[in-house]
């Protein structure tokens, strides 16, 4: 079975109303993959608008609520991300886990809810440099895949898109090697085939953590890699077209 190629940019606290038409305007269409941009929360509905009738260009948020409603000041529920046209949403970035203290029961809640009413989560996961020099890589993103297993079931996970970010790659111009990330990547597929027959062939999964036009064409040579969740790299249009060509070699 194919599974999608996707290319996501997660442009973070950055962007304005100017950029977003640029980028928009200027961004490449490559078949087979589908290319998503997640501006910050003020720019969603416009966006939404620009890319209405764009083949291939989707909207996702970089964050969401665990609740539906309620008495949550400053909260934003995933219907009112489908309520002005998000497709997807970003959920359990290790920025969101680290600086604002999201555990994976609390992203576990996030899935569940932004699969409920109909959205794609792409679920991040990844180690710190600490687990990764005591050899325990594979086991975090383990743990955090299953916690929200656990509360999803399997049988709904073929809806979720997974991103492996280490996250001593992410912003610091350091990148797992190919190899590594492959590594990686492999071992969550059979994680997900264990779970349920068939699984596995199903989910789309992305690498992050300083993805550039220069090792794009790499990582996506490896065979359980399915494309990026990319970064700073999404603000530069030119670059990010490089990153987008490169997914569909």
């Amino acid at each position: 079975m194919s599974r999608r190629k996707i290319v996501a940019g997660n442009w973070k606290l950055n962007g304005s109303k100017d950029f977003l038409q640029n980028i928009v305007e200027t961004l490449v269409s490559v078949n087979d993959v589908d290319v998503v941009i997640a501006p910050p929360f003020p720019y969603l509905e416009k966006a939404s608008a620009l890319v209405a009738d764009l083949n291939g260009l989707s909207v996702s948020a970089q964050n969401v609520s665990s609740y539906s409603d309620g008495a949550f000041t400053g909260e934003v529920s995933v219907a009112m991300l489908k309520d002005i046209g998000a497709d997807s949403v970003i959920v359990g970035h290790s920025e969101r886990r680290e600086l604002f203290g999201e555990t994976d029961a609390i992203v576990a809640e996030k899935i569940s809810q932004v699969l409920k009413f109909g959205l794609t989560p792409i679920l991040c996961v990844g180690e710190t440099l600490e687990q990764r020099e005591q050899g325990s890589t594979i086991e975090v993103c383990s743990t955090q895949i299953k916690s929200v297993l656990d509360v999803v079931g399997a049988e709904n996970f073929d809806n979720v898109v997974i991103a492996y970010e280490p996250v001593w790659a992410i912003g610091t111009g350091k990148s797992a090697s190919s190899a590594e990330a492959q590594e990686v990547h492999a071992s969550i597929r059979k994680l997900l085939s264990e779970s349920l027959e068939g699984l596995g062939k199903k989910v789309s999964i992305l690498y992050g953590g300083s993805v550039k036009a220069a090792n794009a064409k790499e990582l996506f040579e490896q065979e359980d890699i399915d494309g990026a969740l990319v970064g700073g790299a999404s603000l530069k249009v030119e670059e990010f077209n490089e990153i987008i060509k490169a997914a569909g070699i």
